[in-house]
């Protein structure tokens, strides 16, 4: 195999040729997905293409999350809906309510190395931490995949970024997305696929890829890979019990490269009411807070669980503390871990495999003029709720100590 980057990699090897950057393709799917929030729609444009039939069930991946349990009638009718199409497809890999979110399922279950994977949500871009092409798609577009087997694409621009070093006490892979927000902003990246290399694999576990993946939609990427190495092959024969190699020879030529050091980073905070509106945490000290919410297909997993107790594990949260692990199985390791117990005796509420209090749909909505600190990806206006509601996004370290504190505070006194 010549050397190539890894997104004409992924494409080479799907297509049999290697596109250039612009060109237009046609390519069968490897996974397509959707949830309970998305689903009726890409359910009710497929029956007015005539019918739901999906070319291939054993790529369909559904999951409810969103809305999930229901919290109110309506969303209780939409997810009976998909469960009747769900029955009537006779779909295996279909994860009801507390299952997980989405795109923590995809990690953990279906996502390979090079796989091209779309799903009717904006995050599905979080497979690309094991080297996915991940990329969201509108209802119409995956409905029109699942039918005729096969979608379109724009070949994005290769752009190389390096993670170097080991992170210190409190950083984690928000911070390093936060930094690229920084430096790129929101949307910087519209047009481009980023090749992310790790110079100590160990040292940026697979929890962190998934962060930065995760919030790559927010850098406006087409999608955003690891390329794969030994964390990547480890991680998938833990969950999945085998890790099919690629023979990747890392090369080509990218139009822009960058170098996030790690030992360069501290705790940073998004700050109302943009995305890129980073500030180191010691800028927004002693801002008082309402609500925090620790969870979220961004920062659900179980290092994070394991941060927040860290923190809480130190007394009782003088904010209100709103916990939920991402998957069923990130709920079960930190319950036997012992963190559920320290976060729940710390005055936290506990759930799993809901995306409530992100989307401002249940389970943790803010009320007017309330602040939050939360793990999830955004903190556009009116996002978790109230219009004059204000949320400032951080890692797990930050959200517990603001958590335990009442205000935003710099976690490393902590460690």
């Amino acid at each position: 195999m010549a050397m190539s980057t890894w997104t004409e990699y992924v494409f080479a090897r799907k297509l049999g040729r290697a596109p250039s950057p612009g060109d237009v393709v046609e390519l069968v799917p490897d996974l397509v997905g959707f949830h309970d929030l998305t689903g009726y729609h890409v359910l009710e444009m497929m029956e007015k293409m005539g019918g739901v039939e999906v070319f291939d069930k054993d790529k369909l991946v559904v999951a409810f999350d969103h809305l999930s349990p229901a919290p109110t009638v309506r969303a209780a009718e939409i997810q009976v809906y998909i469960r009747r199409h769900v029955r009537a497809i006779g779909l295996k890999n279909f994860h009801d309510v507390g299952e997980g979110i989405m795109h923590q399922i995809i990690l953990e279950k279906y996502a390979l190395p090079a796989h091209f994977i779309f799903g009717a949500d904006s995050h599905t871009n979080t497979a690309g931490a094991v080297g996915a092409f991940a990329q969201g798609m509108g209802a119409t577009d995956i409905a029109a995949m699942l039918k005729i087997g096969r979608t379109w694409l724009v070949v994005p621009q290769p752009i190389k970024i390096e993670i170097r070093g080991e992170p210190p006490a409190a950083v984690t892979g928000k911070d390093v997305v936060l930094h690229l927000l920084s430096v790129y902003k929101a949307e910087g990246l519209n047009g481009y696929s980023a090749d992310v290399y790790v110079e100590r694999p160990s040292a940026f576990p697979m929890d962190y890829r998934a962060t930065v993946a995760n919030m790559s939609t927010e850098l406006g990427a087409d999608a955003m890979m690891f390329v794969p190495d030994s964390e990547t092959y480890a991680y998938l024969e833990k969950t999945r019990g085998a890790a099919p190699r690629v023979d990747f020879v890392p090369g080509g030529k990218y139009i822009d490269e960058y170098t996030v050091e790690l030992d360069r980073l501290e705790p940073l905070v998004a700050a109302p009411h943009s995305v890129d509106n980073v500030k180191s945490v010691r800028e927004v000290e002693g801002v008082e807070v309402d609500q925090v919410f620790i969870g979220s297909c961004t920062n659900g997993r179980l290092s994070d669980i394991e941060a927040a107790a860290r923190i809480l594990k130190r007394g009782r949260a003088k904010a209100r503390c709103i916990a939920i692990p991402a998957s069923y199985s990130v709920f079960r390791q930190a319950l036997e871990a012992g963190y559920i117990d320290v976060l729940t005796k710390a005055g936290c509420v506990v759930t799993y495999g809901t995306c409530g209090p992100c989307i401002g749909g249940h389970f943790g909505v803010l009320g007017p003029g309330e602040t939050a600190v939360s793990t999830s990806n955004r903190n556009f206006v009116g996002r978790m709720g109230a219009n004059d509601s204000k949320v400032y996004l951080a890692n797990a370290y930050t959200a517990a100590a603001a958590a335990l504190e009442g205000r935003i505070v710099d976690p490393r006194k902590y460690l």
